[in-house]
C-alpha cells in the first residue's frame, strides 16, 4: 500500500476524468451560451431553428434593448439595482459577522435557546413571512423604496449567514483571543484586527451569496416596489415583455438578460477562491 501511496492515476483515467468534467462544465454553462447567441437572432430564427448559431446576426438588439420601451433606459434600472444591492450586501456581512462573533465567543443567558430559535427561522417558508413583512413595512411607510431590503440586512435578519460565520469563528483557536486580551485588546479590537482578517473566506462567501440573491430577487421587488423609476433589472425585464403590446422582440430581452447575468457571474469568478474556501471550511453544503 505504501508503494502505491501518492502514485498518479494512469493517463487514460485522467483523460476520462478530465473529459467528463469538461462535458459537465459545458452542460452547466450551455444555457448562458444559448442566451448569448439568442440575443443576435430574429424571432423567426429563435423559434424556427434549434441551432445554436443564428442564420443571420442581428447586431442592434443591445442598443435598442438598452433604451427600453418607456421613458427610462436600462441604465436607470441597473443603477437602481446597485443602489439596492450594495448596501444590502455590506450591511449583511457586517451585521452577520458581529452577531456570529457574539454567539461563537461569548457566554450569556439563554444563548442556546436564542441560537436554536435563530436557526429554526431557516425552516420558515418565505410565503409565511411575506404578509407580516408587508404589513410592517407598510405601517412604517417603507413601501416603494429599498428600505425593506436594506434595513433587515442592517439588523442581521439573515440567519443562514450568521450560522455560516459562527461555524467559521468556532474553527479559530481561542488562544488568539486570549493572547489579544493579554495585550490589552478589547472584544471589538479582537474582532476587527484579529478574527475578521482570518475570516475572509466566510465574509466573501456571505457577500457573494447575498449579492446573487438580491440581484436576482424578483418576488420581493415585485411586492415592495411600485414606481417604474425605482424598478430593478428583474422587474424591468418583466415590464419590457408586458409593455410591448404586440410582438415581443425577444433578442432585446435576451440581450438585456445577458447584461443582467454578467455581474453575478463576474463576481463569482473573481472571488471563487474565497467562496470555495469559505464553503469548505464552514461545512455548508448546497
Amino acid at each position: 500500500m505504501s508503494a502505491n501511496y501518492g502514485k498518479e492515476p494512469p493517463l487514460a483515467a485522467r483523460l476520462i476524468k478530465n473529459g467528463l468534467l469538461a462535458l459537465f462544465g459545458l452542460l452547466m454553462i450551455y444555457p448562458l451560451i444559448w442566451l448569448f447567441f439568442s440575443s443576435f437572432k430574429t424571432n423567426a430564427d429563435l423559434f424556427g431553428s434549434l441551432g445554436l448559431l443564428p442564420e443571420r446576426f442581428v447586431w442592434d438588439a443591445y442598443g435598442k434593448g438598452w433604451t427600453g420601451t418607456g421613458q427610462y433606459s436600462y441604465a436607470v434600472f441597473f443603477g437602481n439595482t446597485l443602489l439596492m444591492v450594495v448596501p444590502t450586501v455590506v450591511f449583511t456581512v457586517v451585521s452577520s459577522a458581529v452577531v456570529a462573533y457574539g454567539f461563537a465567543r461569548f457566554q450569556f443567558p439563554l444563548k442556546g435557546p436564542l441560537f436554536a430559535l435563530m436557526i429554526s427561522t431557516l425552516m420558515l417558508p418565505h410565503a409565511v413571512i411575506i404578509i407580516p413583512r408587508y404589513l410592517i413595512f407598510r405601517d412604517l411607510g417603507w413601501l416603494d423604496s429599498y428600505w425593506p431590503f436594506i434595513v433587515p440586512a442592517l439588523f442581521a435578519c439573515y440567519p443562514f449567514f450568521i450560522f455560516m460565520m459562527v461555524q467559521f469563528f468556532r474553527g479559530l483557536p481561542r488562544e488568539l483571543d486570549e493572547s489579544a486580551v493579554m495585550d490589552g485588546c478589547n472584544p471589538l479590537t479582537i474582532l476587527t484586527r484579529i478574527l475578521l482578517p482570518l475570516c475572509k473566506p466566510a465574509l466573501f462567501s456571505a457577500a457573494i451569496f447575498q449579492f446573487i440573491w438580491t440581484w436576482n430577487d424578483f418576488f420581493n421587488s415585485l411586492i415592495f416596489i411600485n414606481s417604474v423609476k425605482k424598478y430593478t433589472v428583474s422587474l424591468a425585464l418583466r415590464m419590457t415583455i408586458d409593455s410591448t403590446g404586440g410582438t415581443v422582440e425577444w433578442n432585446q430581452i435576451m440581450a438585456m438578460s445577458v447584461l443582467a447575468v454578467l455581474p453575478p457571474v463576474l463576481i463569482f469568478f473573481f472571488f471563487q477562491r474565497y467562496f470555495v474556501e469559505g464553503i469548505a471550511t464552514t461545512g455548508i453544503k448546497g
